[in-house]
């Protein structure tokens, strides 16, 4: 469970072997639940042309998430951009890798006037199509769904089926690794709502089920090629900062 990484580089080509995608069903399956309801249900995708519209969907989303701004301006207060600030705050991700031309402009890329420059240069578009590329060359997808007469947002069914289903990815999360496996959410078309629904119509999910995310796996190659833009979260908080003994108001020493 320490060694989990989630993966942002490229997998290798070859097929996800069929016990390994069953393994990491049944390890799922091992999850908690409320009353073992066990509300999660999964589509395994390998289909090379579901895959590629699924990647055409997610770099679009990157593409016109940068472009507008909005990616950055919804989770700007987790980059981070020095080991320094990175030792102090002990959470967020670390900024360490971009394209040569905005290296000079680090801590301002993600300003308005950053933003700028990043549109003159076309990164939109490179982060996008890198993006499209990641899902395309992902030999298995996964998408995680919830039984929605068991998830009903509003009312304590619906906590303890969103509970239930963290537990069960996390059991694959932390399995994949021991398969030499890695794994990523598809996670940018979830930002955009009609992007979303759009990958709902092709899988063709029914009325009685509510996608809630797309994962892309596969086996990881010996070394892989880091994105345009990207960052290390190994980071975690001390326990003084997240944990307490007998009151909140007492913080756990080390």
């Amino acid at each position: 469970m320490l060694a989990r990484r989630t993966t942002n580089g490229p997998f290798r080509p070859g097929p996800v072997r069929r016990e390994h995608q069953h393994l990491l069903m049944r390890v799922a399956q091992a999850a908690p639940s409320h009353f073992n309801s066990q509300p999660w249900r999964f589509v395994l995708i390998e289909d090379p042309r579901t895959i590629e519209t699924v990647a055409e969907i997610s770099g679009q989303s990157m593409t016109e998430l940068i472009e507008a701004g909005v990616f950055f301006e919804r989770y700007r207060r987790y980059f981070r951009f020095t080991e320094a600030e990175m030792e102090q705050r002990r959470d967020g991700i670390h900024i360490d890798h971009l394209p040569g031309p905005l290296r000079p402009f680090t801590r301002q890329i993600f300003s308005d006037a950053g933003l700028r420059l990043m549109r003159q240069l076309g990164v939109p578009k490179k982060l996008g199509e890198d993006n499209r590329k990641l899902v395309a060359g992902s030999p298995l997808l996964l998408a995680a769904l919830l039984d929605k007469s068991e998830y009903r947002p509003g009312e304590l069914s619906g906590f303890y089926s969103v509970f239930g289903l963290g537990a069960a990815v996390e059991n694959i999360w932390n399995a994949v690794g021991a398969l030499g496996m890695g794994i990523q959410f598809v996670s940018t078309p979830m930002e955009i709502p009609r992007q979303w629904r759009r990958l709902q119509e092709l899988l063709h999910v029914p009325d009685d089920l509510e996608l809630m995310a797309v994962y892309r796996l596969g086996y990881l190659p010996e070394e892989g090629k880091r994105p345009s833009i990207d960052w290390s979260s190994r980071h975690r908080k001390s326990l003084a900062q997240f944990v307490s003994r007998e009151t909140c108001g007492v913080p756990e020493q080390e």
